[in-house]
């Protein structure tokens, strides 16, 4: 760890395999805390490239532990199965990216291949994370790997409780805490799903991340994938604003910008959107999925939209907003909801 950290502070990157190798020591406690904060800290200051974030997810991938999706579900379940992991670090909506999660999988429902939703997720540090308010809305966030396949087979969806499945995070969670700054792996959670998902929607912090991150995506693997930021600061696609988008598929990259106002969505007053509670967070999402009109349903069905495009379901984000806007008029959203409710709670 000296070598790697003697590296950063010459304002050197690391290569993919020493990025691999310091990562295995963090993963399995050979490097202390005073080390981990001070490759941390380097790497964030000097602005991490793509080598050390492949490295570093081929690292942490190593080290998850996986939902076990049966072997004779895998040809079901894999062509369509996707993620809408973000970073986080947004400002105080409500949890927009888990609720497009539902509402993607219940649209899912009736294509093919049908979309699978396995929403990787945790605690947040404004405690309204998706962890807390699935928990507010009775989903069992600590379900167990092989519960969350049965919920990923029955209900088309399940959450990943980040906690249960990178033991090996503990090694860092002290100095990511003492630091009080996003990290290196506020990036590299979302880039290793569980279940495998090779499709996602996942929206960064910055916009310095966008290009960045779908490269990664790219070189790990990615069958499709958007990764998007609001230009107001969401780690979503926004209503309030312009959005970035970098579009992994084909093979390669291209970059370019969505305006909600083009399909037909009028931009809100922010305040519609907020949600300074966990509490508060579910009764909007609860609202959502119910099939109440307004600009909360409006972001929701934009996001969910695209995740059904990185899923194969729709050709356009016009084509994906109508196939999720149809699922919460029916109201398959709210049954898909109970049904994760209820496949969580079975043990």
């Amino acid at each position: 760890m000296q070598r790697i950290l003697a590296t950063l502070l010459a304002g050197r990157s690391l290569t993919r395999d020493e990025a691999a190798r310091a990562f295995e020591l963090i993963l399995t406690g050979q490097a202390n805390e005073s080390q981990v904060a001070a490759m941390l800290a380097l790497l964030q200051v000097k602005g991490v490239v793509l080598d050390e974030l492949v490295g570093g997810a081929r690292t942490m991938r190593a080290h998850v532990t996986p939902v076990p999706i049966p072997a004779h579900r895998e040809a079901d379940i894999r062509p369509g199965l996707i993620d809408t992991c973000g970073t986080g670090g947004a400002p105080k909506t409500f949890n927009i990216s888990t609720a497009a999660a539902i509402v993607a999988a219940a649209a899912g429902k009736s294509c093919s291949p049908r979309i699978r939703v396995a929403k990787h997720g945790g605690r947040s540090r404004t405690g309204r994370g998706s962890a807390e308010v699935l928990a507010a809305l009775g989903v069992n966030i600590d379900a167990s790997p092989e519960v969350q396949a049965r919920c990923l087979d029955e209900a088309g969806v399940c959450f990943s409780f980040a906690v249960h499945h990178h033991p090996a995070m503990k090694f860092a969670a002290g100095p990511r805490k003492s630091l009080g700054f996003p990290t290196v792996f506020n990036l590299l959670g979302p880039l290793c799903n569980p279940a495998g998902a090779r499709r996602q929607l996942m929206g960064v912090y910055t916009r310095d991340a966008v290009e960045l991150v779908a490269r990664a995506l790219l070189e790990l693997g990615a069958e499709e994938a958007m990764v998007v930021h609001g230009m107001d600061g969401m780690d979503e696609i926004t209503t309030l604003d312009r959005t970035l988008v970098a579009h992994v598929a084909g093979g390669g990259v291209t970059l370019h910008e969505i305006d909600a106002r083009t399909l037909g969505i009028t931009r809100p007053d922010r305040s519609a959107l907020e949600a300074s509670t966990i509490e508060e967070s579910a009764n909007v999402m609860r609202r959502v999925l119910a099939g109440e009109p307004g600009p909360a349903r409006d972001i929701v069905a934009l996001n969910a939209g695209a995740a059904l495009v990185v899923g194969g379901a729709a050709r356009d984000l016009g084509g994906g907003m109508r196939l999720a806007l149809d699922a919460l008029d029916r109201g398959e959203a709210q049954r898909t909801l109970d049904e994760l409710r209820i496949w969580s709670n079975r043990a």
